[in-house]
C-alpha cells in the first residue's frame, strides 16, 4: 500500500475476486488507465506500477525476492508494496498504490500513487556518440580460433590475419589483433527473445557484468576502427564457435536500428579471412557478409580470402604446412587488407553512409498494402 499518497480524492478500481487473484504471487493487470503489478504474499496486497525504472520492462511478469519484485529484463528490483529501489537504492523508486480487501475483491485506488523517482546512472563509456577520432586509418583483426592457451597450436586463419595487420601497419595504419579465445565473455542470454526493447546497446550483459570482455569488441568495432577483418576456421561447414558467440553478442548493435533507427556502424569496412580443411567456404563467407551488412558495414571488391583442402582430405597437418608455407595466400591477406583500407579511406573522407535508414523492408517493420495499388 501506497505510504506518502498525497491525498486526493480516491478512485478505488475493482480488479478481480481476491482467491483467484490470490494464486499467483505476482502478476500483470490494468486498472483503469494503471499498468499495475499486483503481488501477494503472506497474506498481504501490494500493487505498484508494471514499468521497470530501466528500459520499461514489465514488472508483474517478473519474479519475488523475498518482498521486492524483480523485473524479467534486466533483473532491477523494487519493494512489492512501497516501490522503492532495492537497499541503497531506495530512491530509484516506482509508484506504489492502495489497496484494499472489500467484499472478496481486491481494490486499487488509482489516484493516489506516490511518485516516480529517477536517479541519475552516468552513461555506459560505450554509450557516447560514435565519433571518429582523428589521425591514420585503423585496422582491426578479430580472431575467431578457439584453441588451449597454454599449449597453443598453428592457426591457418590467424597466421593469414597477421599478414594482413602486418602488410595494414606498412602501410601506415594502426593495427589492433584481438583474439575471441582471449577474452572472457558470457554467451548471449537472449534478452531480445523477452523483447526487442529488452535488448539494450550498450548490451545489457555489458552494463550488469564488468567482469565481460565483450566490451573490447564493441570499442573496436563502434568507436575505433575505420576497418576490420575478421578471421575464422571451418568448423563442420561453418564458422568457428566463437565467431557465431561474438555474433549473437552484435545482436544489440543489430537491434539499435531495429528499435531505434540508430545507425552505430558508420563509415566502416569488413573483410573476412576463412581457411578449413574441409569445404564450404562459400557458405561461411555467405553468413559473414550477410550479418556485417545487417550490421551497416561496407564490403571492397572480394571481400573475402579463403582456403580449403576439401572433402576428400583428412589431412590437417597437410593444410597447416600449406597454409604456413603459401607465400601466396600471405599474399591474399595482404591484398585484401589493402582493399578494405582503400574503401575505408574513401568513406572516412566523404562520410556517405547512413546515420538512419528508411523501415520499408528492414528487419520488424510491417508493411501495409493499399488497396488498389500493387504492393
Amino acid at each position: 500500500m501506497a505510504d506518502d499518497a498525497p491525498g486526493k480524492a480516491p478512485n478505488w478500481i475493482d480488479v478481480g475476486a481476491a482467491d483467484a487473484l490470490a494464486k499467483k504471487p505476482l502478476q500483470a493487470l490494468t486498472a483503469g488507465r494503471a499498468a499495475i503489478a499486483l503481488s501477494f504474499k503472506d497474506g498481504q496486497w501490494g500493487a505498484v506500477s508494471n514499468l521497470c525504472n530501466h528500459v520499461g520492462g514489465p514488472l508483474g511478469e517478473g519474479t519475488l525476492d523475498g518482498d521486492y519484485l524483480v523485473c524479467p529484463w534486466h533483473y532491477w528490483k523494487f519493494h512489492r508494496a512501497t516501490g522503492k529501489g532495492e537497499p541503497g537504492f531506495e530512491a530509484d523508486c516506482v509508484p506504489s498504490y492502495p489497496v484494499k480487501l472489500e467484499a472478496g475483491h481486491v481494490w486499487v485506488d488509482i489516484a493516489n500513487a506516490t511518485k516516480r523517482g529517477l536517479l541519475p546512472h552516468p552513461p555506459h563509456p560505450l554509450e557516447r556518440e560514435p565519433v571518429r577520432a582523428p589521425g591514420p586509418l585503423r585496422l582491426l583483426g578479430i580472431s575467431t580460433t578457439a584453441m588451449d592457451g597454454t599449449h597453443p597450436r598453428f592457426s591457418g586463419s590467424d597466421h593469414l590475419l597477421r599478414h594482413a595487420l602486418a602488410a595494414a601497419k606498412a602501410e601506415g595504419a594502426e593495427t589492433q589483433f584481438l583474439a575471441l579465445n582471449d577474452l572472457k565473455f558470457r554467451a548471449c542470454e537472449g534478452f531480445y527473445s523477452k523483447s526487442a526493447q529488452a535488448c539494450t546497446w550498450p548490451c545489457s550483459i555489458t552494463q550488469m557484468d564488468k567482469a565481460d570482455e565483450m566490451d573490447r569488441v564493441y570499442e573496436g568495432l563502434v568507436h575505433w576502427a575505420d576497418a576490420v577483418i575478421v578471421a575464422s576456421p571451418i568448423r563442420w561447414g561453418t564458422a568457428s564457435s566463437l565467431y557465431f558467440k561474438m555474433a549473437e553478442r552484435l545482436n544489440c548493435v543489430q537491434n539499435a536500428v531495429t528499435i531505434g533507427n540508430k545507425v552505430l556502424i558508420r563509415d566502416k569496412v569488413a573483410g573476412f579471412i576463412i581457411v578449413g580443411g574441409q569445404d564450404n567456404v562459400q557458405m561461411v563467407a555467405g553468413q559473414m557478409l550477410g550479418f556485417f551488412a545487417e550490421l551497416g558495414f561496407l564490403f571492397p571488391q572480394f571481400p573475402y580470402i579463403a582456403h580449403s583442402r576439401g572433402w576428400s582430405h583428412e589431412d590437417m597437418e597437410k593444410n597447416v604446412e600449406i597454409v604456413r608455407d603459401s607465400a601466396e595466400l600471405a599474399e591474399g591477406a595482404a591484398e585484401l587488407a589493402k582493399r578494405c583500407l582503400a574503401l575505408a579511406k574513401r568513406l572516412v573522407t566523404t562520410d556517405e553512409t547512413l546515420h538512419s535508414v528508411e523501415g520499408g523492408g528492414r528487419k520488424a517493420h510491417p508493411i501495409e498494402a493499399t488497396h488498389g495499388e500493387r504492393a
